[in-house]
């Protein structure tokens, strides 16, 4: 990991990602310190307006801090990314695991349940579960992570099936270790580095799922400040009110980006091909 870390840094796009990605959760874990003003406070006297050295982002609808709303927007988006790309990871995992160490049956159990699940569009299957629950911060984590674990279970699963026949698992095998030792001791250590790539481009496109739901109004309900119903609110007013929906979207745009440019970098250092 430390070496991994150390070549991530070398690397220039490496480096950028990784400074943004930290600048991302220090905004989102400093977030009430570092608001201007309260994010839910309405103020009628300062409605709509433009950027300026009170208010730099400007203000809303309601006469809000833009800024102290998209700050707020971090946190919610971190959370939902970090929180969902986790229950993906380990669902992925598990199963990818199962199938991979185990073969026959089970590995064609599993890869036919993943099979059915690709059938459906991802957004669609979100929007179809969001209808009949409540739209909550909670529900949008865990529906995003159960409809994105297929990807990362087909990575296990592959990892698994390459390393399983090596010989430092036959060792194992004949040193009498149990099925659970061999897997997360032998072969889980081995098949990290495509599950990091995995979980690091996952956390941009939770970030990019929640915004959709969001902006579609079956994510985070206001007055809840997250970036896609903050797009919602500028949509109406985008002719008169630039801002509110200029600076939410960058917003969107430089973190998913940043996430991306990060998992990219991983994949290219811990591909011995690529470095090579």
């Amino acid at each position: 990991m430390g070496e991994t870390l150390i070549l991530l840094w070398r690397h220039p796009w490496g480096r950028f990602s990784l400074v943004g990605v930290g600048i991302l959760v220090l905004v989102a874990l400093a977030a009430p310190y570092l608001t201007p003003y309260d994010p839910l406070a309405i103020d009628v006297r300062h409605v709509l307006e433009p950027p300026s050295p009170a208010h730099p982002l400007g203000t809303d609808l309601l006469g809000r801090d833009v800024l102290s709303r998209i700050i707020y927007g971090t946190r919610i988006s971190m959370e939902v990314g970090v929180v969902a790309v986790g229950l993906s990871l380990a669902v992925g995992t598990f199963l990818g695991a199962l199938a991979g160490y185990y073969g026959g049956w089970v590995d064609g159990l599993i890869s036919r349940l993943i099979d059915i699940m690709l059938c459906f569009p991802t957004i669609f299957l979100i929007l179809a579960v969001i209808a009949y629950l409540q739209p909550s911060i909670l529900n949008i984590m865990i529906v995003i992570g159960l409809t994105g674990w297929m990807g990362v279970a087909r990575l296990v699963r592959a990892e698994f099936l390459s390393l399983r026949e090596r010989e430092f698992v036959l060792s194992a095998r004949l040193a009498g270790a149990s099925d659970l030792r061999i897997i997360f001791r032998h072969l889980l250590p081995n098949a990290l580095p495509p599950i990091l790539v995995a979980a690091t481009l996952g956390v941009g496109n939770a970030i990019l799922i929640e915004s959709a739901l969001s902006f579609l109004g079956l994510g985070v309900q206001p007055p809840t400040p997250s970036w896609g119903n903050m797009l919602t609110e500028g949509k109406s007013c985008l002719e008169v009110a630039w801002w509110l929906s200029v600076f939410p979207g960058l917003a969107i745009l430089i973190t998913v980006l940043t996430f991306n440019l990060l998992g990219e970098t991983l994949q290219e250092i811990t591909n011995p091909r690529k470095r090579v």
